[in-house]
């Protein structure tokens, strides 16, 4: 006979406990631990396997896989080209970013049959946004349901290519005690649905939340059963929002894709170089424009410093979009190879446009714009900085440069400042002038002149 005991579940590792703990012993996190319920004394039946067989690695069909379009250009892109079919892709992202927006405008989009299921919003809702949103599709159907047999079951009759799952935290396995959210619940049904996507080969893409920190809420084990994990970034007063993989079994995790919200929904930004540098004030101490590489996409970003005098004991290092670490080290190497004494000064560091930049490609443009605005100089507004800063002062060369070259000749720069070992390297032909530096020292000196 089953009984009914109590139990307590990490939400960041899933790590279980018959008591409360404050802080749980495995991950280390605080004030983790969630109440769940659970039978004990159920006796399982093995399961008994017929006619599987494992197979030779060399007799595998090695066909190319096949990749449903969302026709989202930049969607298509964060997932390697469109959704596997059998795969399961978790979108992430903050309250009122634009995840349910971009999951019904991907929907509709989609030629074959999708399913949209709904335990947040009802059938009626769903169409006022798509009326909104001017979506119209006869392929696109609708469901507002939460109990997750039910929807395994009509998933059954009706064969859908895609199922879209808003959101994860609102479905119930009817079989579990516990209330929708928790731990369990959230588990349970998306290893559910990943089981039924492998088995009916649709592909599924399940809207998550996130919790106060950033994370995704549930447990941390919900990262590894899916197939790629999205976040959707933004900020609530900004209207550009940026889709970028952190997982991705199927595809690159480098490349982002960059949209607009607007009052119909959310428009892809086709050049997203121009975007971030369309407010661009040319004639202004502190501002140097640098080109980055995002997977296979090059952007070109405006690298804005600011450089006060500190009043107090110790100065501030703050930055947007850039590592705080990484900024210590070029503040020392500026001051013990370029002789650029700013350790008495607060340093604030921003990357336009919002968007967050982890490459070493950027460190020469960072450096020049904290001297230019350190010293009052205004650099040339008609030049793109590259180069990867060594401790020692020097320029280190950086990868695929000819895609940095042409897009900032397309938008229309006259000169561009690289490490003279990328100079050596380019094969195409350019008209904007290409000039290779060696050192920290000598690119300040013809940018700042």
């Amino acid at each position: 006979m089953s009984k009914t005991k109590i139990k307590y579940v990490c939400t960041n590792c899933g790590s279980e406990s018959l008591r409360w703990l404050g802080k749980c012993p495995t991950c280390g996190t605080w004030n983790s631990f969630q109440e769940e319920i659970f039978e004990t004394g159920k006796k399982k039946e093995a399961a008994v396997l017929k006619g599987i067989e494992p197979q030779p690695l060399s007799n595998i069909s090695s066909s190319h896989e096949q990749r449903i379009k969302t026709n989202i250009d930049e969607f298509d892109r964060v997932l390697g080209g469109g959704l596997i079919t059998g795969s399961v892709v978790l979108l992430a992202g903050d309250p009122g970013v634009g995840k349910s927006t971009l999951a019904l405008q991907a929907a509709a989009k989609i030629k074959t049959k999708v399913l949209y299921v709904s335990g947040e919003e009802s059938a009626h809702q769903i169409k006022l946004r798509a009326t909104r949103l001017k979506i119209s599709s006869d392929s696109l159907f609708i469901l507002a349901e939460t109990d997750l047999q039910s929807i395994l079951h009509l998933i059954q009759m009706e064969a859908p290519s895609v199922v879209v799952i808003d959101s994860i935290q609102t479905m119930v396995d009817s079989q579990f005690e516990n209330s929708a959210g928790t731990v369990t619940q959230i588990r349970e049904c998306t290893a559910a649905f990943l089981e039924k996507a492998k088995h009916e080969n649709f592909s599924v893409i399940i809207v998550g939340h996130v919790t106060k920190d950033g994370t995704i809420a549930g447990p941390k084990l919900l990262e590894h059963i899916v197939d790629t994990v999205i976040h959707f970034e933004g900020e609530a007063k900004n209207s550009y929002r940026i889709l970028r993989a952190t997982k991705n079994r199927f595809g690159s995790t480098n490349e982002i894709g960059i949209f607009e919200m607007r009052d119909t929904g959310l428009a892809e930004i086709k050049n997203p170089s121009q975007v971030f540098l369309g407010d661009r004030e040319k004639l202004i101490s502190g501002n140097v424009v640098t080109a980055s590489l995002e997977g296979t996409r090059p952007l070109l970003i405006e690298v804005q410093a600011l450089v006060t005098p500190s009043h107090y004991g110790n100065p501030q290092r703050v930055t947007t979009g850039f590592d705080y670490r990484r900024l210590s080290i070029l503040l020392a190497v500026l001051e013990r190879r370029a002789n650029i004494r700013i350790s008495a000064h607060n340093v604030f560091l921003n990357l336009a446009g919002g968007v967050k930049i982890d490459e070493p490609a950027i460190d020469l443009a960072v450096c020049c714009a904290i001297a230019s605005n350190l010293l009052d100089k205004t650099a040339d507004p008609n030049s793109v900085v590259i180069g990867e800063v060594g401790l020692g002062g020097e320029l280190r060369s950086i990868s695929q440069i000819e895609k940095r070259i042409a897009e900032s000749e397309k938008l229309g720069f006259k000169r561009i400042l690289l490490p003279a070992e990328n100079k050596k390297r380019i094969h195409g032909k350019f008209d904007i002038q290409i000039m290779g530096i060696g050192s920290l020292s000598e690119a300040l000196t013809l940018l700042l002149s």
